[in-house]
């Protein structure tokens, strides 16, 4: 029986839903990376690291490179970039939005008590 579109699509947001899957993506999309190199960027256990980056060879959206005793990770394929790159205008919308509604929340809350002559609540 084949998996529903929606549910495989389902299961690779939940694969990219970790923190540190994210990180090594980001870190990947300018060409490969030793892993000793993503370890001094991302700060974490090797292991951790070992366990974060068979999720991603698993899935097929990085691959390994060995050259001599050297192991680097590269994007399998450059269309995870570009799925980085709308999540960022995504999140930056959606930030610019809050922003916004927070400036007006803040002015609303002035503006009552300027009305009143009342003082201006610290915030």
């Amino acid at each position: 029986m084949q998996v529903p579109l929606y549910q495989a699509k389902a299961e690779f947001f939940r694969m990219l839903g970790h923190p540190v899957r994210i990180r090594v993506l980001e870190l990947l999309q300018n060409g490969p990376v030793p892993v000793r190199d993503l370890l001094d960027d991302i700060e974490i256990e090797p292991s951790s690291l070992s366990q974060q980056l068979a999720v991603l060879r698993r899935s097929g959206i990085v691959v390994s490179i060995r050259e001599g005793s050297t192991v680097s990770y590269a994007l399998a394929g450059g269309d995870v970039a570009e799925l980085l790159r709308a999540a960022r205008l995504i999140l930056t919308d959606l930030l610019a939005g809050q922003t916004e509604l927070l400036a007006e929340l803040r002015q609303a809350e002035v503006q009552p008590s300027l009305a009143s002559g009342g003082a201006e609540r610290p915030t």
